[in-house]
């Protein structure tokens, strides 16, 4: 059996002999702390930040609460496995790093670091469409490394087919469509500074290198930059799809298409009806809509309604090795984790990402040993009380 990923508790505590501690805190739940030390004002506050008053962004942390772990006694889970397959992906444990934009502004590496602190471990990344870096660099960043693909869907068919073919030939085997983000939600923290990435031209790599939406353009992006960034901001924000457009991603992607931003069960169903594969139940960790459910209050009702169907996927607030578990036991998956590995990265790039993940993992194995889970197919709602 492979090592456990609790085994990095000792690994820290054998390196305190020598007189080195970690250069940043384990607790991941604690990160925006020194985040907002390491980061440039603008780029925490994108981060960090959520729609409106960011009520739900609060709502996601306290839904977590509202669960208790109810740990069972001497059921030999000395060994565990974590492993697990999602649509034909094989993971050493359930999570997978959201897909995160414009990682440039919090490490000058940005998804190149993150691609290969992945890597390391064998973490599935989902790389946004708003990356900092080409599809092809990021694909080579990460090796062997499983890879998703996230689309933010243009509206221009010819570039969207051609950023899609980019991706299938640099090995990325799912497509993860974002559904809750085709406008920018109102979001005070970037609005007081005036501060949005893409109008200055970052996160704007995967487009700015497509030879379709190239074509398109008077001057190259690195003649005109403004030129281009005004192209391409409209072409992928502020026009809403529809039910009826999917077919259009499945006739140009051979894998596996899962739809990231499902909160209401009507849409979990609607989503089996189009052939889906997955869903990921998510309100973009608060992002887009203030005052909005939290995720893992709708998560029971759509595994009880497609789990059967669909994989069912999970985010929006994970950020401990409880939440993990507490969201596997309510049928999740897998989960996925955004603003906790970018405040890694911000401390310290590829190494960073990697503490972050090794941390968040030893701490979900170590909550499912001392819960006596032996594995990820135990977890089942058995485990778990409801606080109140």
């Amino acid at each position: 059996m492979t090592q456990p990923f609790g085994s990095y508790q000792s690994e820290l505590y054998l390196a305190g002999l020598g007189g080195q501690a970690p250069e940043f805190t384990t607790n991941v739940a604690a990160l925006d702390e020194s985040a907002r030390l390491s980061m440039d004002g603008g780029a925490f506050g994108y981060v960090a930040g959520g729609a409106g008053n960011e009520a739900t962004v609060r709502a996601n942390r306290a839904a977590f609460d509202q669960w208790r772990i109810v740990p069972r006694m001497l059921r030999d889970a000395t060994n565990r496995d974590l492993s697990t397959t999602v649509l034909g992906t094989t993971m050493p444990a359930p999570v997978m790093l959201a897909p995160v934009g414009v990682q440039s502004i919090i490490h000058p590496d940005g998804e190149l670091a993150t691609a290969r602190a992945a890597a390391e471990l064998g973490v599935p990344m989902v790389l946004s469409t708003a990356s900092s870096h080409t599809i092809e660099e990021v694909a080579e960043a990460s090796g062997e490394g499983p890879r998703w693909f996230q689309l933010y869907w243009p509206n221009d068919p010819e570039v969207c087919v051609s950023i899609l073919e980019r991706a299938a030939a640099a090995g990325f085997t799912t497509l993860v469509v974002t559904l809750d983000t085709w406008t920018l939600a109102w979001r005070p923290r970037d609005l007081d500074r005036s501060y949005l990435p893409f109008i200055r031209g970052i996160g704007t790599a995967i487009p700015f290198s497509d030879p379709v939406f190239r074509a398109g353009l008077a001057q190259s992006p690195e003649e005109d930059p403004t030129a281009a960034v005004l192209k391409w901001v409209p072409m992928f924000t502020g026009t809403d799809k529809s039910w009826s457009q999917l077919p259009f991603l499945r006739e140009h992607w051979d894998g596996p298409i899962v739809l990231k931003g499902i909160q209401h069960v009507d849409d979990a169903r609607l989503a089996v009806e189009a052939g889906m594969d997955g869903v990921i139940v998510s309100n973009h960790g608060g992002r887009q809509v203030d005052g909005a459910v939290a995720s893992l209050d709708v998560l029971p009702e759509i595994v009880a309604a497609v789990g059967q169907d669909l994989a069912v996927l999970f985010d929006s607030g994970v950020r401990t090795g409880a939440d993990v578990v507490k969201a596997l036991a309510l049928g999740a998956e897998a989960v996925l984790i955004g603003r906790s590995f970018a405040y890694g990265l911000s401390h310290g790039g590829q190494s960073g990402v990697r503490h972050v993940l090794r941390s968040l993992l030893a701490d979900t194995d170590l909550t499912m040993a001392l819960s006596a889970q032996r594995s990820v197919a135990e977890l089942s709602p058995d485990l778990l009380r409801r606080n109140g």
